[in-house]
């Protein structure tokens, strides 16, 4: 156990790094820079570009502003936004207070929905409803986010809040109405992201499910006399339970990037809008301060869900 769980800390220790190096690398090799829409201001004179790129280290070398970033990085100081002029830990901090309540919100109403419709038409297997939740599954999972996003947008912003998370005068209400003005708010940017997300669940877990009930050992549990309810969730569930993991965990953490699409539809202030501004503004700071944490997001989270393999599936460990 205490190999394993140290194989696994160093490969997401050195992924995080290889990533980090990238992304710092990537967004220098782009043309243009932070100072460019300035330039490009009639009076701006070049003096002025100097003293910006001065101002944002930009006039050093690659690798002495990679060599600062990395020393900052290990102090907890992701630096500062080009564009606001605030701490990029306090930006993404904000951003992700505003995605956490959407995000959760969605992920976990997808988990419960498309375990259960995969558990469905795994056990009525060609059925009429397994035909209907799956052909819908499928359905689902083939159109893009955006374009769900915007036929929820076409159809209902007439009844529901379609922009923020907030009404502007919602400082005045109750904490009560406050509190429901941000639900209604959440509307439509949760069921996009539950009707993005339940799909792939279901067919994962009905794939996996259908591929458990054919096992032996299912057959000699009905052979035992033991309840059909037993059988589903206390072995077959827990047996499929593998490649729903990985899909779980993988949907946790590529949903606070995938948001994107969905926070810039729904113009909700979360971290996703906040990255897509960063890439309008070639903020530096807040791209590898936002990609950091997406990647650092992912790799963790894919290191928990190695660990629960290790306890569900003992062949982990041969």
């Amino acid at each position: 156990m205490r190999r394993y769980v140290w194989k696994r800390s160093l490969f997401a220790v050195v992924t995080i790094f290889v990533a980090l190096t990238v992304n710092f690398v990537l967004f220098r090799v782009l043309p243009g820079d932070a100072v460019t829409r300035v330039s490009r201001i009639p009076n701006a004179s070049p003096a002025l570009k100097q003293e910006l790129e001065r101002e944002f280290g930009l006039d050093k070398s690659l690798w002495e502003q990679y060599l600062r970033y990395i020393e900052q990085l290990f102090r907890g100081n992701l630096g500062v936004s080009f564009t606001n002029r605030q701490p990029v830990s306090h930006n993404l901090m904000e951003a992700f207070g505003n995605t956490l309540p959407m995000v959760a919100t969605g992920t976990i109403i997808a988990i419960v929905l498309g375990v259960g419709v995969g558990v469905y038409g795994a056990v009525h297997r060609n059925s009429v409803g397994d035909h209907l939740a799956t052909g819908t599954a499928v359905a689902f999972y083939a159109f893009p986010t955006q374009f769900l996003g915007m036929m929820l947008l076409i159809m209902f912003a007439g009844v529901l809040p379609s922009v923020g998370m907030r009404d502007p005068f919602a400082v005045a209400l109750t904490p009560s109405e406050q509190f429901f003005d941000l639900v209604r708010h959440m509307i439509l940017p949760v069921t996009t992201l539950v009707l993005t997300l339940y799909a792939e669940n279901a067919l994962i877990v009905r794939s996996a499910m259908l591929e458990t009930l054919g096992e032996d050992y299912i057959l000699t549990a009905r052979a035992k006399g033991l309840s059909r309810r037993r059988i589903i969730w206390s072995y077959a569930l827990r047996n499929a339970a593998l490649p729903t993991i990985t899909q779980v965990a993988l949907s946790l953490g590529a949903v606070v990037s995938g948001s994107i699409l969905v926070e810039v539809i729904f113009s909700w202030p979360g971290i996703g809008r906040a990255l897509y501004d960063a890439v309008l503004q070639r903020d530096y700071p807040m791209l590898q301060g936002g990609f950091l944490a997406i990647t650092v997001t992912v790799v963790v989270l894919n290191y928990l869900a190695d660990l629960l393999y290790f306890r569900l599936d003992p062949r982990v460990s041969q």
